[in-house]
């Protein structure tokens, strides 16, 4: 959902309305709304279950597929972390991120913007060695669990970025990016996104890309692609690639979700879904923590338990519902609008995240739904991360 103002970024807004908003409930009573002047109350959604701890979370490799630090409230125009964000990123157990760096449904401009939005996650972990590292390699994994700290995995949601200049995968790859998304939800120059009524798939230059990407061992990522564009990835790439975050279209059936015959060929080349926290898991409506799990135990059905994970496409830190906030939210919708880029389920009442899993420590939450459910601890710490830290090991090579 990343565009090139940084979505996540307008989540930052969310505690600005009440000047005690992080002492609050996440999800504000009527009459703190009204005491900020809101004119309506703001919405009453459930809150995460209390206490609610999985056994195995501690020792687990846990992997957001998308995601990331931030959001927890308003933030510096640089971009740089508070000590709020760096709390939640420790609160939250998680071992490592696919981070947004890259410039998205931006076409001028887009190789310096992203330069400097990676300079700004640069200038993030010079500032929060202790807390935060860079994973250039399979290894970096293991070292973030070891040592506590977050890996940051560069990443793109787009190939703008890299224009017709083939090279610039090299100089990314260099810079530090691991991950790079074949489209957004529009069309660009290696393929139709989601969105695209024409369903052309990959260009001749698109699946140049693929090639390059492979021999420099950036995982190809398939998150908004069109269904063409994605079985073609599949099927062109050399090596295994991701879907990063995503949900089933057997049970949603709207274009930010995958096909069964999508995930079957994404599986059979050893491939990982991600499934994402966000409105698309219901055709309607606001989603739940049960649409999470009745989403990845579709996926699990479909690929397999080797080839499901989670990328929760939000920030860490909670969200504070408050009227700044809303209004945020409701004017980014309209502006994804009148861009083109946004999706069908998108609207301006039916919020980017999960209410009963609005908390730092959602994927501990998501691990106790799943035992729950009959899961097996095993299953849960592949579904965790698991399968993602394969996936990187077997994308990006030694």
């Amino acid at each position: 959902m990343t565009t090139d103002l940084d979505r996540r970024r307008f989540l930052t807004l969310s505690a600005t309305a009440l000047g005690a908003a992080a002492a609050l409930p996440r999800f504000a009573a009527a009459e703190a709304g009204a005491a900020a002047g809101a004119a309506a109350p703001l919405p009453n959604l459930p809150a995460p279950p209390a206490d609610a701890h999985w056994a195995g979370y501690a020792g687990a490799l846990v992997i957001d597929g998308l995601g990331g630090p931030g959001g927890s409230d308003e933030t510096s125009e640089d971009g740089l972390l508070t000590a709020t964000d760096l709390a939640d990123v420790k609160a939250s157990g998680i071992t490592a991120a696919n981070v947004t760096v890259g410039s998205v449904g931006q076409v001028a401009g887009a190789f310096e913007d992203t330069v400097r939005r990676i300079a700004t996650w640069e200038r993030n972990l010079d500032r929060h060695p202790e807390a935060l590292l860079k994973i250039k390699t399979a290894a970096d994994l293991q070292a973030a669990k070891s040592t506590g700290r977050l890996g940051l995995i560069y990443g793109f949601q787009d190939t703008l970025p890299l224009g017709e200049d083939l090279d610039r995968i090299a100089t990314f790859h260099g810079l530090g990016v691991r991950v790079i998304q074949m489209t957004y939800n529009r069309r660009n120059l290696a393929g139709d996104g989601c969105l695209e009524p024409a369903n052309a798939g990959l260009s001749r230059l698109g699946r140049e890309m693929i090639e390059r990407m492979n021999a420099s061992g950036i995982l190809i990522d398939l998150g908004h692609g069109g269904r063409q564009t994605t079985l073609d990835t599949i099927a062109t790439s050399k090596k295994p690639v991701a879907i990063s975050h995503t949900g089933c279209a057997a049970l949603a059936d709207l274009p930010r979700n995958k096909t069964d015959e999508e995930l079957r060929l994404l599986a059979e080349k050893g491939g990982v879904a991600g499934i994402y926290l966000m409105p698309f898991l219901r055709a309607k409506g606001q989603p739940l923590a049960e649409d999470v799990v009745r989403h990845i135990d579709h996926a699990v059905q479909v690929c397999g338990e080797d080839h499901v994970g989670i990328g929760t496409d939000g920030a860490i830190s909670p969200v504070h519902l408050t009227p700044d906030y809303i209004k945020a939210f409701h004017d980014d919708i309209e502006d994804r609008r009148r861009r083109g880029i946004s999706a069908p389920g998108e609207s301006a009442d039916v919020y980017t995240f999960v209410p009963d899993l609005n908390t730092a420590k959602r994927f501990e939450l998501i691990a106790w739904h799943l035992s729950r459910r009959g899961h097996s601890a095993e299953r849960i710490g592949k579904i965790l991360g698991g399968n993602f830290a394969r996936l990187f090991r077997d994308a990006w090579g030694g």
